[in-house]
């Protein structure tokens, strides 16, 4: 890995908008990108199991409890190295002991993006983006908020280099990334 690669990972609760703020990355900078949950999803479809948030979160604790709380950090550091772009955002990490090896990298940034909680819950049903959350009720999104895997996502956001606020318009949330990739490059 060469020195000159900036590594934006970025941390919220979610739906706060990771996804968009990675894609947007990738599109006007010529980014990469990966991210935990990939690692989860991969596992479920070769389980033949939906990729419900339910599923995820408990493929997340077994893996973590049998083979280490810093599995992910480990795994992801290594994807970050090969991908051949200058930036990289790493999307969803979720607890401190997800950043250990990313830490360990030249060009790293830890980025809070944070949102409401009914914005970051109308943002979930819209997007569908696992099997269950078209059905999800307010009730069920904050319930989903205080499983295991979600708890410490909150306490990383003194941890953050930057903190981005996303309630706002897609155009507000690219100047807001416009302005933190300049302020990194200067």
């Amino acid at each position: 890995m060469t020195d000159d690669k900036i590594i934006l990972t970025l941390v919220g609760q979610s739906s706060s908008g990771k996804g968009t703020i990675c894609q947007y990355i990738n599109e006007k900078y010529d980014g990469g990108s990966c991210r935990y949950s990939t690692i989860f999803r991969d596992i479920a479809d070769r389980l033949y199991l939906p990729q419900s948030r339910e599923n995820l979160q408990i493929i997340s604790i077994l893996l973590r409890q049998q083979l280490g709380d810093d599995l992910l950090a480990r795994i992801i550091a290594k994807d970050a190295e090969k991908i051949n772009k200058k930036i990289i955002t790493v999307d969803g990490a979720r607890r401190i002991s997800d950043l250990i090896e990313l830490k360990k990298l030249p060009g790293f940034y830890l980025i809070y993006v944070d949102a409401d909680e009914r914005v970051r819950y109308e943002r979930i049903v819209s997007r569908r983006e696992n099997t269950d959350d078209q059905t999800k009720t307010f009730q069920d999104f904050q319930k989903d908020a205080m499983a295991e895997t979600e708890l410490r996502i909150a306490d990383m956001k003194k941890e953050a280099d930057f903190v981005i606020n996303n309630d706002g318009t897609l155009e507000e949330l690219q100047k807001h990334i416009d302005e933190l990739i300049k302020k990194i490059q200067a």
